[in-house]
């Protein structure tokens, strides 16, 4: 009898932060795949809120004790990065139309550099369509409720980090 070969996909992303609807995508992947690998993008051409090692870190503890979800920072081309995980499998998220058109350029480019890598787009579950890293950033910058959308121990660590911000900036705490 031939032996089962673990099926493996690397989640990709900025994360900054990791949200709720990314936390969906990876069990939902799970569901699928033995083992998904959450790899933080470096390059990103973003201006993150929190370091490639503040946000592995918080990811990480957010799957603490999940032994078949790996995190780790990676940079340059995902294609080369992919095959070194043991996976020959790209999960994407995607949430609207809009997402679609951008990331089926990136699985058609993707194909094109490395024909043995594969892409599985996923949908986001209903209750996190409507929200993204940047939303997420910008209702707590202003001072709003991301209650609920990121997991606890990240909701702290971007509470705290607006508070950061806005004692180096001198503008007033929101209520």
């Amino acid at each position: 009898m031939a032996q089962r070969v673990e099926r493996a996909a690397v989640y990709p992303g900025t994360f900054d932060p990791f949200t709720n609807g990314h936390l969906s995508i990876v069990r939902r992947g799970l569901e699928v795949f033995d083992r998904v690998v959450v790899a933080v993008a470096m390059d990103s051409g973003k201006n993150p809120l929190f370091s490639l090692e503040e946000r592995v870190d918080m990811i990480r503890e957010t799957f603490r004790g999940q032994h078949r979800v790996e995190v780790e920072g990676f940079s340059g081309l995902l294609v080369d990065y992919v095959p070194g995980k043991g996976a020959n499998t790209i999960l994407r998220g995607l949430r609207a139309v809009s997402d679609f058109e951008y990331e089926f350029q990136m699985a058609l480019m993707n194909r094109k550099i490395k024909p043995s890598i594969h892409t599985v787009f996923m949908m986001t579950d209903y209750r996190w369509l409507y929200i993204s890293s940047t939303i997420i950033k910008d209702v707590a910058r202003l001072g709003g409720s991301i209650e609920g959308l990121v997991p606890e121990n990240i909701l702290h660590r971007v509470r705290r980090r607006m508070d950061e911000r806005r004692a180096v900036t001198g503008e007033p705490a929101r209520p």
